[in-house]
């Protein structure tokens, strides 16, 4: 696997696999579980409720593209899927959507983490058992994983708590989702670097700005964060009817 790039090829891949591919000339990614088969559950989003707002952010902040066939045609293993949404199970063929196929990485350093500076790619957390994967994918298809949310509920957030069964426990943080820390973590150094370069000048400020950055993302990272706890599958329907 590549500092740069988690691309792989279809035969490399194995049940349990954290997948993803980028979207729109790589402004965003939409991340499943490989199941096996050919085959893969994702969390994908219903028409309007990508935030929960109806605000501009439906448009700008996407990370689960809802499914939609490019042709008359309908898979002859998906069938029509053009208005579902939520937990589903689709063919790799259309989960991609003709873009390339990336794994997602777990148990990386925290050198390799700050390298690959794009979120969504790579987490310190450890993946669980495949058995354990297979098992929360399989279940949240039959009964779902909660309402869409951009930054908290989203295609990544499903994929992560599929391989390491963590939920976020406060109700004022983002989720798991390294797309989402990292909007974040650009917004606040954008927010802050007015009053950094009157102190600091270019050089400093673009010094200071990638420092913050970096520890941003890396705080907002599953695998180091503590506002964090494992939760059992089977539980994931109660919570959702809390919210």
């Amino acid at each position: 696997m590549e500092v740069l790039s988690n691309k792989i090829d279809r035969d490399q891949l194995k049940p349990g696999d954290h997948i993803y591919s980028w979207r729109q000339a790589y402004i965003y990614a939409h991340h499943g579980i490989y199941v096996g088969e050919g085959m893969v559950i994702h969390f994908t989003r219903g028409s309007g409720q990508e935030t929960g707002t109806g605000t501009i952010l439906n448009r700008l902040l996407i990370s689960s593209p809802t499914l939609h066939n490019t042709s008359d045609i309908l898979c002859p293993r998906c069938g029509d899927q053009t208005r579902t949404d939520g937990v589903i199970r689709s063919c790799l063929d259309c989960f991609l959507s003709s873009d390339d196929l990336y794994l997602f990485e777990y148990g990386v350093s925290p050198a390799l983490f700050l390298a690959k500076a794009r979120g969504g790619t790579c987490t310190t957390a450890s993946s669980d058992p495949t058995e354990d994967v297979l098992h929360r994918a399989l279940f949240l298809l039959e009964n779902g994983f909660g309402s869409y949310h951009v930054f908290k509920n989203n295609c990544e957030d499903f994929a992560i708590y599929c391989k390491t069964g963590l939920l976020v426990v406060t109700n004022f943080s983002v989720g798991r989702s390294g797309q989402a820390a990292s909007c974040l973590a650009v917004a606040g150094a954008v927010v802050s670097s007015p009053v950094r370069f009157m102190t600091t000048g270019f050089g400093g400020l673009a010094l200071v700005g990638c420092g913050m950055y970096c520890v941003s993302r890396y705080v907002s990272d599953i695998g180091v964060r503590s506002d964090v706890t494992k939760v059992p599958v089977e539980m994931i329907t109660e919570l959702s009817k809390e919210d």
